[in-house]
């Protein structure tokens, strides 16, 4: 037997695969597709694989290397850019897209011209701001006029649709009013052009409780959806829908134990600053059984991100390559060479999934 090795994150590739197919079938029921986006698990095609056999329409991310990845490892689906592509990276944008969101004339105006060269024909969504304050046109009007100007002037990219934004920088709701808002913009685009539109994107993760509450606007026929599906946490802890129909644990960080010594709760000496310029607040608790493990914040970001799954255990703090628990209370006796088991969030799992001193494992 293969030598375990720790700091690690164990992957439920069929959980993950299985959760994909609920939000598949249950989208599917309003007539809506869905994107699989792979840029929280930072592309891993084994994951990218999970979408694909679940019945996605396509797989999206933000970052080309990871698509690269995902064709190379045979994935064959349509692939989206996420973000509004940067002017210096078109020529890989045609190369490996099929499909990417806009909100540029003069992005999509080089688009064109690229694709062009590389004798393509590329989708492309515009991006409307309903008031999250990410990307998008903010002027309806220039966003109409804009529509027409990739349908009539721009041969080479075909107008696929209009998308949204909510919920990630504004912290807006997706509410079945502002995606009526959406809506409405589509239609007035089509009436321009003479056609009705392949996609009215109505966003991400955030707009999946229109679908559980069955008042998602009709026309809405695509939504982006990564951490409702790699983690399903997100809308149980901060919105309240039971999510008991998906697995919460697809994802296990696993750390091991260096050190287990009895020592005050309060540092001793002059309070200066910790390694990240900080000075956090302590709580003198006396003395107490505290747990060190090899693992760190470069590994997964904050402490406030991990979730001991040990009952009576408290994570009281880190430093770059040390994790300090409270393990007075534990429900076992903790030794060096054990191993702690956490759950993690969408922010831990982009940096346990792309961090090098992070072992993968496929369960």
């Amino acid at each position: 037997m293969a030598k375990q090795i720790y700091p690690r994150v164990e992957i439920n590739l069929q959980y993950l695969k299985e959760n994909v197919e609920q939000i598949v079938k249950r989208c599917g029921e309003y007539g809506i597709e869905i994107a699989g986006v792979i840029k929280g698990t930072t592309g891993l095609p084994e994951c990218a694989e999970q979408f694909a056999d679940a019945g996605v329409t396509m797989i999206a991310s933000s970052r080309l290397e990871q698509i690269e990845d995902a064709r190379e490892h045979g994935i064959r689906l349509p692939y989206m850019l996420l973000r509004v592509p940067m002017i210096s990276e078109l020529p890989e944008v045609v190369r490996l897209t099929d499909i990417s969101l806009n909100s540029e004339l003069s992005v999509l105006t080089e688009l064109n011209a690229e694709a062009g060269r590389q004798n393509k024909v590329h989708k492309v969504i515009l991006m409307a701001d309903l008031g999250d304050l990410r990307e998008g046109f903010w002027d309806k009007d220039e966003m109409v006029d804009v529509a027409v100007r990739v349908e009539n002037d721009m041969k080479n990219l075909e107008l696929a649709g209009v998308g949204t934004n909510l919920g990630c920088y504004g912290s807006i709701e997706a509410t079945a009013d502002k995606l009526d808002e959406l809506v409405a913009i589509a239609e007035r685009i089509e009436e321009k052009i003479g056609r009705e539109l392949q996609y009215i994107s109505g966003g991400a993760t955030t707009s999946l409780p229109r679908i559980f509450d069955g008042d998602m606007p009709a026309r809405i026929n695509l939504l982006r959806v990564g951490e409702g599906i790699l983690l399903a946490r997100d809308l149980d802890v901060f919105y309240g829908y039971d999510l008991g129909f998906m697995h919460q644990d697809v994802y296990t960080l696993k750390a091991e134990v260096i050190e287990v010594r009895n020592k005050p709760t309060h540092p001793v000496g002059k309070i200066s600053i910790d390694a990240f310029g900080h000075t956090p607040e302590y709580v003198d608790r006396g003395i107490r059984k505290r747990a060190l493990l090899g693992i760190g914040k470069v590994d997964y970001g904050s402490i406030d991100e991990i979730f001991p799954k040990d009952e009576g255990i408290e994570v009281i703090g880190a430093s770059s390559d040390h994790t300090i628990l409270d393990v007075e209370d534990c429900s076992r006796e903790l030794k060096p060479g054990d191993i702690v088991a956490f759950g993690i969030d969408y922010a831990s799992m982009v940096y346990v999934t792309n961090c090098r001193n992070v072992q993968i494992v496929y369960v």
